[in-house]
């Protein structure tokens, strides 16, 4: 009853980010791994929090002088894999915005091209083609 307060505030925060994880499942459109890596982490740290002697039997077990130092280098270590991820991922998205800005731009400027050539829009398409086949057949 000692600890009670904050086990309990602890749990609800821990069930509160599980909630909200599983709640936006199908929006973040996360991968399997990643659920199940998110769910064990919520199931250790209830555990965790409910029976915190036993995280400090694991951190002797490890090498490691209390549980609250093993806690402690287990979230730099996911801090870091976040960052990591995080960066993988924008790094993935400025690639793909700037290969859909290339496309558009390409064909804006073969639209616009061909407006100025012919006049009308699609009429300058429909000759460089026109040409490209005459001269495949040649």
């Amino acid at each position: 009853m000692k600890y009670f307060w904050i086990q309990l505030v602890l749990i609800v925060g821990s069930v509160s980010m599980a909630l909200v994880f599983i709640r936006t499942w199908s929006q973040a459109k996360n991968r399997a791994w990643k659920r199940i890596a998110f769910s064990v982490f919520v199931v250790v740290n209830v555990y965790a929090v409910l029976r915190p002697t036993d995280v400090t039997w694991l951190a002797h077990q490890l090498g490691v002088g209390r549980g609250t130092d093993l806690v402690l280098y287990v979230m730099v270590l996911a801090m870091g894999f976040l960052t990591l991820n995080t960066f993988l991922r924008f790094r993935s998205l400025e690639k793909k915005i700037t290969d859909l800005a290339r496309t558009v731009a390409i064909n804006e400027g073969m639209r616009h091209n061909d407006e100025r050539l012919s006049g009308e829009p699609g009429a300058g398409a429909a000759v460089t083609a026109d040409a490209d086949s005459d001269s495949v057949k040649a």
